[in-house]
């Protein structure tokens, strides 16, 4: 779920086509689970499925929403989560709960026929499996997109190929980028278009957001160790729910007052297993693969063949593919014109 900061940070709107000619660096499992959460049956709530009962809505999402990026003419690079750090383990335990707790309300939902539920405890059971995170990049693969293997968070990979300037943002509906010290981060990426409004009959156009870490700072009055400090108040991936009674507006506050740290943490009732400072040194510096993106290479035959085995319309993948391949023959040769 990452850190909240939406009552403190606002991006600002762009177009997709705005990012043209841009390198992207995604965290992977957070869109995965955007995908798996949101393209499954209206009905039953079920995740796309081919003939031998395998879920497929996380390579729709995956290879459709990845086609469409590169049409405006945007560099996407994957990155995947590695090994989490041993201090998380609860919170991954406390999903795992909550995700068993939504799959029996969904099942009560189901024997009431209520629609709306039906969706909304769906969504809240998505799990991301290995087969799954191997499929995807084999996906990927075949497309001639490039992924990284994060040694831990991925977001934290993410932004150190933002900061390094390998990457000129990173993608992620978490605020984590910015703790992590992405210096620029692009929510809404995969999931612009227009979304149903939960429990209403209208619809919303979502658009890519932009949010810039220096002008964050600067609008807020802080510095970077503030904000991760303001993160850790309000609650991250390692100590979820955050401190009680403290919220992103209240966490601002203090943290203006006290200034630092210590100062910050000496009055403040504590109350998880892992420490306050283990925390902030985390986001501090991360465990990262100081690497470079790789080259990548398409094998359309092949990325035909993997879509078809799990049951995809022969047509759509047909047509997805040229889009695909006239959208890579038009970059190149935009760029041998550039460089003459």
């Amino acid at each position: 779920m990452g850190v909240n900061l939406s009552d403190i940070i606002a991006g600002n709107e762009i177009e997709l086509n705005n990012l043209a000619g841009k390198t992207i660096a995604i965290d992977a499992y957070n869109i995965l689970y955007q995908f798996l959460s949101i393209i499954r049956d209206r009905f039953t709530g079920e995740p796309l499925k081919d003939s031998k009962g395998r879920v497929t809505s996380h390579l729709s999402g995956l290879f459709y929403r990845t086609i469409k990026l590169v049409e405006n003419g945007i560099n996407p690079v994957y990155v995947f989560d590695g090994k989490s750090p041993e201090f998380k383990a609860k919170t991954l335990e406390k999903r795992t709960e909550t995700k068993r707790e939504a799959e029996k309300k969904l099942e009560k939902a189901k024997a009431e026929g209520d629609v709306e539920k039906i969706r909304l405890y769906a969504q809240a059971t998505a799990r991301l499996t290995d087969d799954m995170i191997n499929q995807s990049k084999k996906l990927l693969e075949y497309m001639g997109i490039p992924f990284i293997q994060a040694p831990s968070e991925g977001e934290a990979q993410a932004a150190y190929l933002t900061k390094k300037g390998l990457a000129w943002a990173s993608a992620s509906q978490d605020w984590d980028s910015l703790l992590f010290g992405a210096p620029r981060m692009i929510k809404n990426l995969t999931i612009t278009g227009k979304r149903k409004v939960p429990k209403k009959e209208s619809y919303v156009e979502i658009n890519p957001e932009i949010i810039e870490l220096k002008s964050v700072l600067e609008q807020l009055g802080i510095n970077h160790d503030q904000l991760i400090i303001i993160g850790i108040l309000v609650g991250t991936d390692y100590n979820p729910g955050g401190v009680k009674g403290i919220g992103p507006k209240n966490a601002l506050k203090i943290v203006k007052e006290r200034a630092d740290f210590d100062n910050v943490f000496a009055s403040i009732e504590w109350e998880f297993d892992i420490s306050p400072k283990e925390i902030f040194d985390f986001f501090k510096n991360p465990p990262v693969d100081e690497c470079e993106i790789p080259k990548a290479c398409p094998d359309f035959e092949k990325l035909k063949q993997l879509m078809l085995d799990f049951d995809f319309s022969e047509e759509r993948v047909n047509n997805s593919i040229d889009r695909l391949e006239k959208s890579r023959k038009t970059r190149q040769t935009g760029l041998h014109k550039w460089f003459g």
